[in-house]
């Protein structure tokens, strides 16, 4: 019998823009098929794998870090660090390592190990993103990791009824319709590495996370969209599973992207991935009563947008609802990624 040829892959690079959960829990999948070594392309597809991540949370360990020590807060890239990393083993573990309050008293308590670390190397290098990268050496991440800028930014919110709210978790706390968002200050230069990740991407993944803290901030640094519309890439938006109380109520996908563009300007993406999974009458329950609803399915207003769409059973259901990151990225290899050579 004659033996079947080995598939092979036109090897990628990727570039996913984000924070939060969403953009960790994608990264944490997508690892798993990058190409460590050049031999390992031949049946790894992705050849380089980049996150560009929101600096802007002022909540919690990393704004507590950031107030006290003038640096960048820590906590998305460190989620990030971990995901990337190369198993879920003891320094991994470390990182994530969170000081109860009986530990050390009220200066440790609630800070993760993996913030005070890099803020501790940033310290000795006088480099956050310096300090990034050789804490992704010891990680042994397969990937980047990047700032979307190293600048001291605030994330500040106009609501529907004109009020201003400034820092990303007064805007979370306020439950209310957000007009727009914008840095302060306002000229805030991103990263060179940044740009270049951008300009030699292949595909650009957005999503899925909060979009007014998560998603737009990233788009506001100067610079920014402009290589990302210059970029060859593919630009690819993933939609979220669910509404967040004030902030999206009542959004459809379309609107999500009717709200990037507001802020970009149109036509930033090529597709959209959306979620066409039931959630259970469980879980529906639980979130309703907390003001949130699955978001809406539009495609004619999609299409409209000059949007391509792609849609599957993205849902998984644990004590919260995510996507299913398997399954997600499953779908972007088949759907955008495996190009036969």
């Amino acid at each position: 019998m004659k033996a079947k040829a080995q598939e092979t892959w036109q090897p990628v690079r990727i570039v996913a823009v984000g924070g939060g959960t969403g953009l960790s829990t994608l990264l944490r999948e997508l690892k798993e098929h990058v190409a460590r070594r050049k031999v390992e392309q031949v049946r790894m597809p992705i050849s380089d794998l980049a996150a560009v991540v929101t600096v802007t949370d002022d909540g919690g360990s990393s704004g507590r870090l950031r107030r006290d020590f003038a640096v960048l807060p820590p906590g998305d890239i460190r989620n990030c660090m971990v995901a990337l990393s190369k198993d879920a083993a003891l320094l991994s573990r470390l990182f994530q390592y969170r000081f109860p309050a009986a530990a050390g008293g009220r200066e440790l308590r609630g800070h993760s190990f993996g913030n005070l670390f890099l803020t501790a190397l940033t310290k000795v290098t006088g480099d956050f993103t310096e300090a990034v990268r050789l804490s992704g050496q010891v990680l042994a991440i397969r990937g980047r990791i990047f700032p979307s800028t190293m600048q001291n930014v605030t994330l500040e919110a106009m609501l529907q009824d004109g009020r201003i709210v400034r820092g990303e978790t007064n805007i979370s706390r306020s439950r209310k319709r957000i007009r727009q968002v914008r840095l302060v200050p306002r000229n805030v230069r991103p990263l060179p590495e940044v740009l270049h990740a951008f300009r030699e991407a292949d595909f650009i993944f957005c999503g899925p996370g909060s979009l007014y803290t998560s998603i737009i901030p990233n788009l506001l640094v100067r610079g920014v969209v402009d290589a990302m519309r210059k970029s060859p890439a593919t630009r690819i938006y993933i939609a979220n599973l669910m509404t967040q109380p004030g902030e999206t109520t009542g959004y459809s996908v379309a609107d999500h992207v009717r709200a990037i563009y507001e802020h970009t300007g149109p036509g930033l993406f090529d597709w959209v991935v959306i979620n066409n999974g039931r959630f259970s009458p469980r879980m529906l329950r639980r979130y309703r009563a907390q003001g949130a609803e699955p978001v809406r399915v539009d495609l004619h207003e999609l299409q409209r947008l000059g949007l391509r769409c792609i849609l599957d059973n993205l849902v998984e259901e644990n004590a919260v609802v995510r996507h299913d990151a398997a399954r997600l990225t499953r779908l972007l290899l088949e759907e955008f990624i495996h190009r036969p050579l």
